[in-house]
Parts: structure tokens; C-alpha cells; sequence
């Protein structure tokens, strides 16, 4: 149950560098998905299930995504890890579903119409191209849950982003403060004592990504 602990933490784990551009990918890749499932969709307003339930993942990886994001960067005290796996884990059921359903149909489409040109030949192509973009989307949303997991599992106290906005930042042991101040015997004129000064405390903010 120990292990666990850091899935159920509040806050970024710290994350490599890397995440952060799959996020990106996937956030752009769906962006062409959408725009290919609505060529589809003027082509077949209806009955058209495949480049429909595409257009309702990207949507859905907008809002995750998106989201997850945002609050990584900008609020990562509202950050609830849990929260997020859960929403990850659905993404990557939706995008299963929704690339071998475009595959299906995009195979029906192009072996009905065979060579010949037509509504029916752009609306398997435009289901491919779906099948195929959407496929390299579920494998990124794999990678970035797999290592989202082991950040979390490697931070299991919660010590990302948001306690450091937070201020409870934690100190260098090596750095100590200096006894009370102590008295002095009288110095002859003309010599100065040099008291000692307290160091200064530095104070490290966490980032939510790393390049290490």
C-alpha cells in the first residue's frame, strides 16, 4: 500500500522533459484527427459512427489533456494525480476505440468503391488517414501514462510543484544556523571584530519538469 501513496498524492510529480512535448503531440495530432473527422462528416452527415466518435475523443483529449496541462503549469496545487490517471486511462480506451473503428470503416468504404473515384473513395480516405493518426495518438497517450505512473511512484510524499508555490520548501541540511549570540571580551582600539553572519537559506523551486 506504501508504493502506492504517490498515486494518490496531490500535486506535479516532477517529470521528464520529454511528457510535456507527447502532451503537445498528442494535443496537435488531434487537432489534424478533428479536422479530417469533419471532412468525413460533410461528406456522410449521417450514419456516419466512426468520424463521429472520433470527433467526440478528440474533443474529450482537449479537455484531459488540455486541462492537465494547464494545471501542471498554472495551478499545480489543484492538481490531483488520481484524478488524472483515471482520465488518461479513459483516453486511451477512447482512442482505441475510435482508431479500429475508423479502420473498420474506412476498409468497408475503400473495398466497396474499389478503384473508382467518388464521395465514397474521400470518405474511406479521410477515415484512414483518422485510423492511422489516431493510432500514433494511443501509442504517445501509452508512453505518457506509463511514465506518468513511475513519476508518481517515485515522488510518493507529494513534493512536486505545488508545495513549493506553497512555501513549504524544503531546507539543505548541510546549511545550520549559528548559536546565540555570545559576548565578547573587550578588543584593544584600532581592531575590529568580525561577527559571524547567518547564511542564507536558498530556496529551490521545483519545476514540473526536468530535463534529468
Amino acid at each position: 500500500m506504501a508504493q502506492t501513496h504517490g498515486l494518490l498524492a496531490k500535486g506535479v510529480p516532477p517529470q521528464p522533459v520529454f511528457l510535456f512535448y507527447i502532451k503537445i503531440a498528442i494535443l496537435v495530432l488531434s487537432v489534424i484527427i478533428l479536422g479530417l473527422a469533419a471532412w468525413a462528416i460533410t461528406i456522410l452527415p449521417i450514419g456516419n459512427g466512426p468520424a463521429g466518435f472520433t470527433i467526440f475523443c478528440t474533443i474529450v483529449t482537449f479537455i484531459f489533456y488540455g486541462g492537465a496541462l494547464g494545471l501542471e503549469l498554472g495551478a499545480p496545487q489543484f492538481f490531483y494525480r488520481i484524478a488524472a490517471l483515471v482520465l488518461y486511462a479513459l483516453s486511451l480506451i477512447f482512442w482505441l476505440t475510435a482508431w479500429a473503428y475508423c479502420a473498420s470503416g474506412a476498409s468497408a468504404w475503400l473495398a466497396w468503391y474499389g478503384g473508382y473515384l467518388g464521395p465514397g473513395k474521400n470518405l474511406g480516405a479521410a477515415l484512414g488517414a483518422s485510423a492511422g493518426l489516431g493510432a500514433i495518438v494511443w501509442i504517445l497517450a501509452i508512453v505518457h501514462f506509463v511514465f506518468f505512473i513511475r513519476a508518481c511512484l517515485a515522488d510518493p510524499q507529494g513534493s512536486g510543484q505545488h508545495q513549493a508555490e506553497l512555501g513549504a520548501v524544503k531546507t539543505d541540511p548541510a546549511v545550520q544556523s549559528y548559536p546565540a549570540a555570545q559576548s565578547y571580551p573587550a578588543q584593544p582600539q584600532g581592531q575590529y571584530v568580525m561577527q559571524p553572519q547567518q547564511q542564507q537559506q536558498t530556496y529551490a523551486t521545483q519545476q514540473p519538469y526536468s530535463t534529468q
